[in-house]
């Protein structure tokens, strides 16, 4: 799984994990890639000075955060994901990593749940899923 999820988007600086079950998978994958990692966490749980972005779920709205200072305008990032359900979370985060003027070479997940069709939310990034039902 490390492998075929490292093995998505050439050389990377830093992979953003989203939380909670995306930390387990990027971690494994930063280091495979002698990259940076970075956690994407629900709001109020970094300290620092943090970018938000809201995102929709089916049910309401939640908000992701990143440390103001994790990335550098010259970053390539690679995000992680266990899921790839609605695409608000992959979105959101896709949106935070670029306001900090790095680039997002592309979004890699262990399962896509393709009737949910997430990708729609997702068109600008290249998406790598490991296994799709």
């Amino acid at each position: 799984v490390i492998d075929g999820l490292a093995a998505s988007y050439g050389p990377v600086d830093k992979v953003a994990g989203i939380e909670a079950r995306g930390f387990i998978l990027a971690a494994p994958v930063a280091c495979r890639l002698g990259a940076g990692f970075v956690p994407i966490r629900k709001k109020g749980k970094l300290p620092g000075v943090t970018f938000a972005q809201d995102y929709e779920l089916e049910y309401g709205t939640a908000t992701l955060e990143v440390l103001a200072d994790a990335f550098q305008p010259s970053d390539r990032v690679l995000v992680i994901d266990d899921v790839l359900a609605t695409g608000g979370t992959g979105r959101a985060t896709a949106d935070l990593v670029r306001r900090s003027g790095a680039t997002v070479t592309g979004l890699a997940v262990l399962l896509e749940l393709s009737f949910l069709n997430g990708r729609a939310k997702l068109t600008d990034l290249p998406v790598t899923a490991l296994l799709t039902v």
